[in-house]
């Protein structure tokens, strides 16, 4: 079974499906999941910037498997040619091998060893933080009431991550001469140094906060531009920051908290970027509930279950649409996004086994 789980990996791995640019189409990739789904009935749809789906159903499945094509792009750091797989050391590397193109020919494996119902979802905008593809499949009559989303878990079922939200904020202040009186309170860094220790203090004081495991608001200011030289005001002045709640925490409060921490007339935009909502998705009383139901969904298939992580999913968007999600995948979420990304080759095996057993019907 690993040499057939390492052929479709070298496969799947040769196609450039780096995210950025955003530059994938319904070919390639694509071409090959048709090749390797004989008996499925199968849709590809181009949903734009690079967004490409192809949904896969054998029989009268109501189980949802979901992976992405998409990887990050390689950096000047890989020894090699990050589209050719290497086998060395009892591990498959390569861009995306990892995150997560190692589930992906996992399920393509699966699927030919079976004969049971199977449905897949194969998105490419993951990386993207523009989640067109599962947007566009769950605003559809799909009839699936589970979702199993292949992430980097260690062949551990995850039941609960954080949310994820980045802002742009702006703000404003009157340029002038450095030596002024008014510059202390005219500047717009300065309104942005005084914005970011007030949110600092806020975020410390989350620490007390706990679900599943998880403790605590992850925050980041992950940019900051303004001013024109040190003898000016700054006349404006750009944060780019980002938050990972927990299931318990509400994302609009939280939102309002960050805004009010800024003087009103030197605010001058507010924007959110991105927002993915946690794993279990709703309230806490309904994300309690999911959670439970997860974890029932978990033992019913025979998947060991590890701890809530920190990371964000696509898993949560299937959670939110109310469907039973939960997150299974071979490799470590340490070797995502890094160069010479791998994954154990006995995780694949210990992950298409899996699946093989999920499916049902061996051949």
């Amino acid at each position: 079974m690993l040499d057939r789980i390492l052929q479709h990996l070298d496969a799947l791995v040769s196609f450039d499906t780096r995210n950025p640019p955003r530059s994938i189409g319904t070919d390639g990739i694509f071409d090959y999941l048709r090749q390797q789904l004989p008996g499925f009935r199968v849709e590809v749809t181009d949903h734009g910037a690079g967004a490409v789906s192809l949904f896969a159903v054998r029989g009268t499945p109501t189980r949802l498997f979901n992976v992405h094509l998409d990887t990050v792009p390689s950096s000047p750091a890989w020894t090699a040619d990050p589209l050719k797989l290497r086998i060395e050391g009892g591990r498959a590397i390569g861009l995306g091998a990892c995150d997560i193109k190692g589930a992906a020919a996992g399920l393509l494996t699966a699927a030919q060893a079976t004969q049971g119902d199977a449905a897949f979802l194969f998105s490419s905008d993951e990386e993207a933080n523009d989640p067109r593809c599962i947007h566009a499949f769950l605003s559809g009559r799909h009839g699936f009431r589970e979702a199993i989303v292949a992430e980097p878990t260690q062949c551990e079922a995850i039941l609960a991550h954080r949310g994820i939200s980045s802002v742009r904020m702006m703000f404003k202040g009157r340029a002038g001469h450095a030596s002024g009186a008014s510059a202390l309170d005219a500047s717009a860094v300065h309104h942005m140094v005084r914005w970011s220790s007030r949110t600092l203090d806020f975020v410390g004081m989350e620490s007390h906060r706990r679900f599943g495991g998880l403790t605590g608001l992850r925050f980041n200011i992950g940019r900051v531009e303004g001013g024109i030289k040190g003898n000016v005001v700054a006349p404006s002045a750009e944060v780019r920051f980002g938050f990972r709640p927990l299931p318990s925490h509400d994302i609009g409060q939280l939102h309002a908290a960050f805004r009010e921490f800024a003087a009103p007339e030197a605010l001058d935009a507010y924007e959110e970027l991105f927002r993915g909502p946690p794993l279990p998705a709703g309230d806490i009383a309904l994300a309690e509930e999911s959670r439970l139901q997860a974890r029932d969904l978990a033992d019913e298939l025979g998947l060991p279950i590890g701890n809530a992580v920190d990371f964000w999913t696509e898993a949560s968007l299937f959670s939110q649409a109310g469907l039973i999600a939960l997150v299974y995948g071979p490799g470590d979420i340490a070797q995502a996004h890094t160069a010479d990304e791998w994954v154990a080759l006995d995780q694949l095996r210990t992950y298409t086994e899996k699946m093989v057993q999920v499916i049902g019907r061996p051949l």
